[in-house]
């Protein structure tokens, strides 16, 4: 049962023969005291039968006022009762025993285990190397810089497009981009009517306007064509008319 328990030990060398010996004798201990628990439970068993028996006597006896008997089977009473308290404590003696066995079996398993895992330990060490990792990691660094180098080869510029000068076209750009506002703002400002510029610049220039009249106003001469006072002066006459 123990066996099935615990299992068998797994290991090499001296140290495997003598962890063998080790649990055998454990295992062995620990089947002979549950031999022995079986034993003394099943006397005191029998002992507490035998005290319930001489209980009855006695109080057969005693209802039959026949006292001596009586008492007699009171005194085996408590010799029976006596043996199975001293049988109950060598039960309790021998369950301390067998959880000091199973406790002391399961730290023999324990330090075998950390043995085995220290050995398997220094095995791996041995087969990596410091050195060889060091090694590794430049190979791998190297790699990497080839790599980014190739990378960088494949997206640089090729043939006519590798001449060009980036300084010299970004110039270009912002002439551009500059050129192209300048068309913008001059395009809006064609584009507002004459009504809704500011017909005077200071109070002095101020002149009523009059309601419009129904007649139809003359054309006006193209914006481009004039100046800016031939404007104001055309848009005056437009509006005393």
């Amino acid at each position: 049962m123990f066996n099935k328990l615990f299992g068998k030990p797994k290991a090499k060398g001296k140290d495997a023969k003598a962890n063998v010996k080790t649990v055998a004798t454990a295992l062995s201990s620990m089947e002979r005291i549950n031999e022995n628990l079986d034993m003394l439970e099943k006397k005191e068993q029998i002992l507490q039968r035998k005290i319930a028996a001489e209980l009855a006597k006695a109080t057969e006896y005693s209802k039959a006022k026949n006292k001596r008997a009586a008492i007699n089977c009171l005194k085996k009473k408590k010799l029976f009762e006596a043996q199975a308290e001293q049988l109950a404590a060598y039960q309790l003696r021998l369950h301390d025993q067998m959880i000091l066995l199973e406790g002391a079996k399961a730290t023999t398993d324990t330090v075998d285990a950390l043995r085995s895992s220290a050995v398997a330990m220094k095995a791996i060490q041995k087969q990596t190397k410091i050195d060889d990792v060091d090694r590794t990691m430049e190979d791998i660094s190297e790699q990497q810089d080839n790599m980014k180098q190739i990378q960088d080869a494949l997206t640089g510029p090729v043939g006519v497009a590798s001449d060009f000068d980036e300084d010299e076209l970004e110039a270009e750009l912002e002439e551009l981009e500059g050129t192209d506002l300048d068309e913008q703002l001059h395009e809006s400002m064609s584009n507002v009517p004459y009504a809704q510029e500011p017909i005077m610049s200071s109070p002095e220039a101020a002149v009523p306007i009059p309601a419009p009249s129904k007649r139809t106003p003359p054309e006006k001469t193209p914006v481009h064509d004039r100046s800016e006072d031939e404007e104001l002066a055309a848009l005056q006459k437009e509006m005393a008319l």
